[in-house]
């Protein structure tokens, strides 16, 4: 069996003193006073068996003991205050926590999220980067942005748009006599691949574009690897090769002409779309609401900026 915890007041108590370093800040506080507080400390100390504080005249510190306990006691009273915060129906009607892939977040959410801050100064917006499934009945989230099938028991869903695949790479490899004209010239090319890390959806694939595409002769498993999505759109951009990218992550650097696309095809990433997910009945939540019509007002915004497929 495990130990009985200490008091939560002489918990408590230390954790104040030790934070502040001042019997008498600590007691003001916790509206107790100084000797009630220094009655709770020795009873801490009496239970541990060890000194907590080194006890001067006209001053006090923390003894090694006493620095070694602080942080979690701190830690932990930190995530009690911060959970009970959350009860707090002001709270939670303005807090909206976002979870996202970290590539789409990184490249598609952030670089325009400035535009839902300005336009909703009341919500506080939070940034979660993930793609593993959410459990909302136990997350603090409020809205997940997932690329799947659809298939998702349980939850509200809404199809936001399709996720395709296509070749991009830096304006630079494109230029001169020299440089990237035709799908056959990138045997000339170094190759970008993308391998996601289970449970995300697999797509960004060069076998599959080759093969789509009818190209032969070209050896299409060399070349630089990365399992985040908006590395390897960095490493293009940089000219460090060609990469199978997500359209829809790099639709802000396409936009912004740091990548292009020699040529087609581009290809639908075997039925999967992005798709905004919410509890159910939370769909009618105002920030939710917000978000949501923000979301789809900047998907045509973004369609509007990319150029047209080669």
């Amino acid at each position: 069996m495990q130990p009985p915890l200490p008091p939560l007041n002489a918990l408590r108590a230390f954790e104040a003193v030790a934070r502040h370093l001042s019997f008498t800040k600590a007691a003001a506080e916790l509206h107790v006073t100084p000797a009630a507080l220094s009655h709770q400390l020795r009873t801490l100390e009496d239970h541990l068996g060890v000194a907590l504080f080194h006890r001067r005249a006209r001053s006090i510190s923390l003894t090694p003991a006493g620095r070694l306990l602080h942080p979690g006691i701190q830690s932990g009273f930190d995530q009690i205050r911060a959970a009970v915060e959350r009860l707090s129906p002001r709270q939670t009607n303005r807090v909206l926590v976002v979870s996202a892939g970290p590539g789409f977040t990184a490249k598609w959410l952030a670089p325009r999220l400035y535009r839902f801050v300005e336009a909703h100064p009341d919500i506080d917006t939070r940034i979660s980067a993930g793609s593993l499934p959410i459990d909302f009945a136990t997350a603090d989230v409020d809205i997940a942005i997932r690329v799947s099938n659809g298939h998702h028991p349980g939850l509200h869903v809404e199809r936001l748009m399709e996720e395709r695949i296509l070749p991009l790479c830096s304006p630079r490899l494109i230029e001169g006599e020299t440089g990237l004209k035709t799908a056959s010239d990138l045997a000339r090319f170094p190759l970008i691949h993308i391998d996601l890390p289970p449970p995300a959806p697999q797509g960004a694939n060069w076998a599959y574009w080759f093969e789509q595409a009818g190209i032969t002769g070209v050896d299409c498993e060399r070349g630089l690897r990365f399992n985040v999505v908006d590395h390897a759109h960095d490493a293009a951009i940089a000219g460090a090769g060609v990469v199978m990218a997500h359209k829809v992550i790099a639709s802000y650097d396409m936009a912004a002409g740091r990548l292009v696309a020699p040529f087609g095809p581009e290809l639908p990433m075997f039925g999967r779309h992005y798709h905004l997910l919410c509890a159910k009945g939370q769909d009618a939540s105002p920030k939710i609401r917000a978000f949501r019509d923000w979301m789809f007002a900047e998907i045509k915004l973004s369609a509007a900026a990319l150029p047209a497929p080669p």
